[in-house]
C-alpha cells in the first residue's frame, strides 16, 4: 500500500493538489487530506513533487532490432532499468525486419519476463513479411489466446516489406480485428511505413473497397519524409490514428505544430521511439550506407521538448500517456483516476523524474534507487 501526500496532479487533465492511495496496484482514492489507519502503508511526501501518467511506449523491440548489416548488427535486448529511467511503465514489444533469427515465442518470453521484474509489457505478433511469423500459425489465435499479445505487426512501402496486395492487408488487418472482438483486445495492425513511393496509398486502396474500420490500420514512421506525412494528415483527418517516431525526419514536435495549424484533432495522435530499432540508411540500389540504435530515452527527451517549446502540460503529456492508451485500448492505462493502474511518475519543478511507480510499486525513488533487471 502507498500513499503520495499533497502533490499537484495531472491526469494528464490539472485534478489541483490532493492525496493518492494505491493498494494492490490500483488507484483506489483521490482526496483530501487521505489519512487511512493502516498497517505497513508508505507515504511519499508530494509537496515538492508532480504527478503524471507513467509514459507508455508503443513502439519497442524489447528483443532488439536491427540485423541489416549482418549478424554484428543485431542489437540486443533491453533491460529494465533503461525502460524505468525513461520514465515508461508500459511497453508494447514488436519485431522487425529480422523474423529469421528472432520470433514472436521470444518476443512473447521477453514480455512476460519484463512483467515479471515490474512493469506492464504487451506484444505483437507478425513481423515486417506477409508471410506472418506467429506462435499458433494463425494471427486470430495468437490474439486470442496468448495473453501479452494484442495486436499484429506489418511492413508497407519498404524495401524491405513483403509487397502486400489490397486483399492480403485486409486479410491480415481483418483477422487481428476479429481477433480483438474475441478476446476483449485491441486487435489493431501496427504497419510500419517505410520510404516507398506510394505511402498510405494502399491502406486508401483497401479502405476504398472493404469494410474494416480506419482505426484498425495504424501506420507509424509517418513523420519519416514530407510526402507520407501529408498523407497521414488526411489520413487523421478522416479518423485515423498516426504514430509519429522520435529523431526520424520530421521531428513529433514540428509534426504536431502543423497538425494544430490546420485545426486538425490531435487526439488521435501518439508519439512513439522505436527503441532497440536500428535506424538505417540506404543508397539507390539498396546497398546499407549507415546503421545505428534508437533509443528508449527519446519519448521523454521528446516530452521535455514540448514543454520547453511552451506546450502545456495537459496537452504534451497526451502523447505519450492517454492517447497511446485510447489508440490500443488498454483500458486501465494512461491517466491517473480512480480505479486505473497506478502508473504514475513524480517530477520535480524542472521536470526532473523523480520517482517511477509501475503497478502500485515504486522503481525508483529521489535517493538514487532504481530497480535493476534480473541479469543487470
Amino acid at each position: 500500500m502507498l500513499l503520495i501526500k499533497n502533490i499537484e496532479i495531472f491526469s494528464p487533465k490539472f485534478l489541483g493538489r490532493k492525496d493518492i492511495f494505491i493498494c494492490s496496484g490500483k488507484i483506489i482514492c483521490i482526496g483530501d487530506s487521505l489519512n487511512p489507519n493502516l498497517p505497513n502503508l508508505k507515504i511519499i511526501d508530494g509537496s515538492k513533487f508532480i504527478a503524471t501518467p507513467g509514459f507508455i511506449d508503443k513502439h519497442v523491440h524489447i528483443t532488439g532490432g536491427g540485423g541489416e548489416g549482418s549478424f554484428k548488427t543485431r542489437v540486443p535486448e533491453i533491460m529494465l532499468s533503461k525502460l524505468i529511467e525513461a520514465g515508461i511503465t508500459t511497453v508494447v514489444g514488436l519485431l522487425g525486419t529480422d523474423s529469421a533469427t528472432r520470433s514472436v515465442e521470444n518476443l512473447v518470453a521477453k514480455a512476460n519476463a519484463l512483467r515479471e521484474e515490474g512493469i506492464s509489457c504487451y506484444a505483437h505478433t507478425g513481423a515486417y513479411s506477409l508471410d506472418t511469423p506467429t506462435i499458433t500459425g494463425d494471427i486470430q489465435k495468437d490474439i486470442v489466446f496468448i495473453e501479452p499479445i494484442i495486436g499484429t505487426k506489418l511492413a508497407i512501402s519498404d524495401h524491405r516489406s513483403s509487397s502486400v496486395s489490397p486483399d492480403e492487408l485486409t486479410h491480415i488487418v481483418s483477422a487481428g480485428r476479429v481477433a480483438g472482438m474475441l478476446s476483449g483486445k485491441s486487435g489493431h495492425t501496427t504497419l510500419h511505413m517505410g520510404d516507398g513511393q506510394r505511402g498510405l496509398e494502399l491502406v486508401r486502396d483497401v479502405l476504398a473497397k472493404y469494410d474494416t474500420p480506419i482505426t484498425f490500420f495504424q501506420p507509424t514512421h509517418v513523420n519519416r519524409n514530407e510526402r507520407l506525412f501529408a498523407q497521414s494528415i488526411e489520413f487523421l483527418k478522416d479518423g485515423g490514428y498516426i504514430d509519429l517516431t522520435c529523431m526520424l525526419g520530421l521531428t513529433p514536435l514540428q509534426a504536431i505544430k502543423r497538425i494544430k495549424e490546420q485545426e486538425i484533432s490531435t487526439q488521435k495522435v501518439t508519439i512513439s521511439s522505436d527503441g532497440y530499432g536500428s535506424f538505417s540508411s540506404y543508397d539507390s540500389d539498396g546497398k546499407l550506407l549507415k546503421i545505428g540504435v534508437s533509443s528508449v530515452m527519446a519519448t521523454f527527451n521528446e516530452f521535455k521538448n514540448f514543454i520547453e517549446n511552451k506546450f502545456e502540460l495537459e496537452e504534451a503529456l497526451c502523447y505519450f500517456t492517454k492517447n497511446v492508451a485510447n489508440s490500443i485500448a488498454l483500458k486501465n492505462k494512461g491517466e491517473i483516476l480512480e480505479g486505473k493502474d497506478a502508473d504514475i511518475l513524480l517530477f520535480d519543478e524542472n521536470l526532473n523524474l523523480e520517482f517511477v511507480i509501475a503497478n502500485g510499486v515504486v522503481l525508483k525513488d529521489n535517493a538514487g534507487y532504481i530497480k535493476k533487471g534480473t541479469y543487470e
